[in-house]
């Protein structure tokens, strides 16, 4: 049991008090309610983590826990946030114009059962507080071994509710789905949405999600939103799963997304995750599990961080079978006194055999006062493999610059058009040219204003 955490960090007092109305309410299943123990009691052992943890080594989240947040009405005194309709601006901030997809809302996890646009055939859309009691869901939901993921555990004890997704075994579903994601409150809140998305045995689907707050995160001026969200994600064999993730949340939020996906035999998943200047804090998490033979793996990942902001990218590319390949690319452009975090790691099991597995971080820092710490792994027990990883930080390149000015470019015109350049190589993967024109929109918005070291 931590000993250290109830003194120094109000919110851990919070969360311990929290649990113990949430598993006397009895609303749980049987099977929940162990879940939720399991993890509770581990987090617990584990606590929040601090620099001293390997994994959070360059990220220290101690300033951030320092506030006080309440939980929804699982402390007592603590009133529930009224449920709230999303506000009409804070969706169209998320609106990827020119794309035809479906959207559904969420209002701090919570989906009002609306659909806007025709859903299409093959996929199917529920709240997790709604099929708990659901055997084909509680198949998906997770064992509880989290390794040394503090946050993973505590979402497991105090989630609410969030999406479950499912595309039914041989849909081909053409229009993606877009999820937008919204958090406003006015007060600081604990937020801990539990999503699982689930493609079916020769099924192919993608999805948007898209995440946005308001100025000040809340509703009524500075208030502080900690978004602890976990992500389930499940390609059976023979599916195709491309997954777009747009975090564009405002400054006061405080977000950490962990995301774990489990692979089938040739299986195809495909995640692209842009970060954008505003929260805080935002801490990816992502885990790709390749547990049978012939899957393959793209990771793609860009993150722009100015102000103050700390953005940290934490991936696992798991190969515990042969005939597997992996393809990670992740870049970052630091400006101002922002920090930036990579740490990748390939891991290829002793059955491995014959894995092409390929990562790369590449680094642009802008300004004299930023900071990027990154660290790519390799970590290999089988001996028959094709296996790289690389890492570089640099900044502008004089050369380019000069050539670019001798053409009558103004400097902040070319920093501009060299940071477009060196975002490309990510955003060109997108498949969907809507998606790809939003996305170097909002890379634009950001620059050349803030290029100054």
């Amino acid at each position: 049991m931590s000993l250290i955490q109830e003194p120094v960090i109000p919110l851990y007092d919070a969360v311990v008090k929290g649990y113990q109305t949430l598993s006397t309410a009895g609303a749980d299943t049987e099977g929940v309610r162990r879940a939720r123990q399991t993890a509770f009691d581990q987090f617990r052992l584990l606590g929040f983590p601090s620099i001293k943890n390997e994994d959070w080594k360059y990220t220290n989240i101690t300033r951030y826990l320092k506030d006080e947040f309440a939980l929804n009405g699982l402390v007592a005194g603590d009133e529930p946030v009224a449920a709230v309709s999303a506000p009409a601006d804070l969706v169209a901030k998320a609106t990827i114009p020119g794309l035809d997809a479906c959207q559904v809302v969420l209002v701090n996890g919570v989906w009002d059962g609306k659909v806007k646009g025709a859903l299409p055939k093959g996929i199917e859309l529920f709240k997790v507080s709604q099929v708990l009691n659901d055997p084909q869901f509680a198949a998906y939901f997770g064992n509880g071994k989290w390794g040394n993921q503090h946050f993973a555990y505590l979402n497991t004890a105090l989630f609410k509710d969030g999406l479950f997704i499912r595309v039914k075994d041989g849909a081909a579903v053409e229009k993606p789905l877009h999820v937008v994601n919204v958090f406003t409150a006015d007060r600081n809140l604990l937020i801990q949405p539990r999503h699982v998305i689930v493609a079916g045995r020769n099924a192919e689907a993608s999805v948007v999600e898209s995440v946005v707050s308001g100025d000040g995160a809340g509703v009524a001026g500075e208030v502080k939103l900690w978004v602890n969200s976990l992500t389930e994600i499940f390609a059976q064999t023979d599916s195709k799963l491309d997954h777009v993730v747009l975090q564009t949340a405002s400054a006061g939020v405080r977000m950490v997304q962990h995301t774990t996906v489990r692979q089938r035999k040739q299986s195809l998943y495909n995640n692209y995750t842009f970060t954008l200047p505003g929260a805080e804090l935002v801490r990816n998490d992502l885990q790709a599990r390749l547990e049978e033979d012939h899957t393959e793996t793209h990771l793609y990942g860009l993150y722009l961080a100015a102000g103050g902001q700390l953005i940290d990218n934490h991936t696992l590319v798991d190969h515990q079978k042969p005939q597997c390949f992996s393809n990670e690319l992740y870049k970052g452009v630091l400006l101002e006194k922002s920090t930036g975090v990579f740490n990748g790691k390939v891991y290829v099991h002793q059955d491995a055999q014959k894995t092409n597995a390929f990562q790369q971080n590449n680094n642009l820092v802008i300004s004299k006062q930023a900071t990027i710490d990154s660290k790519p792994e390799l970590e290999i027990y089988a001996d028959d493999v094709k296996c790289s990883h690389g890492s570089t930080v640099g900044q502008f390149s004089e050369e380019a610059l000069f050539y670019l000015r001798a053409r009558g470019i103004g400097e902040e015109t070319a920093k501009a058009l060299l940071i477009n350049a060196f975002a490309f190589d990510v955003t060109e993967k997108l498949k969907n040219s809507a998606v790809e024109a939003y996305v170097n929109e909002l890379i634009s918005q950001h620059i050349p204003s803030q290029t100054q070291a």
